[in-house]
């Protein structure tokens, strides 16, 4: 829900006299020059997506925060608090996903200068048009992009641990993520090209990733991202590939169900068509980004398995 509606809800959040309190707030914070009073680098995440690899590409040199994290959250409404924004002003490091998906963050970083931050925004990073898909994490290619950005900022706010982070950024691309990264190997060797339908925006980078087609009309996705209605036309069409079985697999964002997506789970179970999840923050909260994303994958192969008898 990154789109108009989506921004009204967060500048009501952020806007007038309670962001000036909030940067008011800020302005007495306690930190060392690294950034935190343990000496170790002061990390912020919007969300924990970014955050889980961030951690683990900082290992014992960085001390880590992610905004949000709850898996009961839908980032596109959350609204940000002024413990939030004191977490922002002491940030050494800043990761923000952008593509207006967490766009409250802009307001707290303006509200809450910090002398030397390094501030990342991964949807500016990789390029993503200002309409373009939020949902980078989902993207492979993205996730290594953005692995060697956050490494390379890390080694300029810590220039004496460089070498620190370079084994880290190895040892994660390499060992870390070898479950994930066979995984998404395995299933776009099986199945590229297999038609499937989702939910909403949120499985697309993913999809294109293994090579599956997704035949969900692409105005419908993009609709319920953003929390728009979507057209009854789309709906149709929808209603037809499932009552036809012209997909295999339906992928559900389980964090952003509305009547209309409710209506395409249940009626593609009721034809037999498996259906499997995706969500938009760590699930559980306390899993790794690599747990996570392999648990997803996983539980897409063996739909994909049950659907086509590969």
């Amino acid at each position: 829900m990154v789109g108009l509606s989506y921004s009204k809800r967060v500048a009501a959040a952020v806007c007038g006299t309670a962001l000036v309190a909030v940067a008011t707030a800020c302005g007495t914070s306690n930190t060392s020059e690294s950034g935190t009073s343990s000496g170790k680098l002061e990390v912020v995440a919007t969300i924990n997506a970014w955050g889980s690899i961030a951690a683990q590409l900082g290992g014992e040199k960085v001390h880590l925060t992610s905004i949000i994290t709850s898996p009961d959250t839908d980032p596109h409404d959350y609204e940000p608090s002024p413990a939030d924004a004191r977490t922002v002003a002491e940030a050494k490091v800043f990761i923000e996903n952008g593509v207006g998906y967490d766009a409250w963050a802009e307001k707290l970083l303006a509200a809450n200068p910090g002398a030397g931050r390094t501030e990342l925004n991964v949807g500016k990073q990789l390029g993503v048009p200002d309409d373009g898909n939020p949902h980078q994490w989902y993207s492979p290619d993205a996730v290594s992009r953005i692995v060697d950005v956050i490494t390379a900022d890390y080694a300029k706010a810590d220039p004496a641990d460089a070498a620190y982070f370079e084994d880290r950024k190895k040892t994660f691309e390499n060992t870390t993520l070898a479950k994930y990264k066979g995984l998404v190997s395995e299933i776009k060797t099986k199945y590229a090209g297999t038609p499937v339908g989702a939910s909403e925006s949120i499985f697309s980078p993913l999809s294109d990733a293994l090579g599956l087609n997704l035949i969900t009309p692409q105005e419908f996705l993009k609709a319920i991202s953003e929390g728009a209605d979507p057209a009854p036309a789309d709906k149709a069409t929808i209603d037809q590939q499932i009552a036809t079985k012209a997909l295999k697999v339906y992928v559900f964002n389980s964090q952003n169900s509305t009547p209309d997506v409710q209506a395409q789970v249940d009626a593609a179970k009721r034809q037999g068509i498996p259906v499997t999840t995706v969500t938009e923050t760590l699930a559980p909260a306390g899993a790794t980004f690599q747990d996570w994303q392999s648990g997803q994958l996983q539980s897409l192969a063996d739909a994909l398995h049950t659907a086509t008898g590969k």
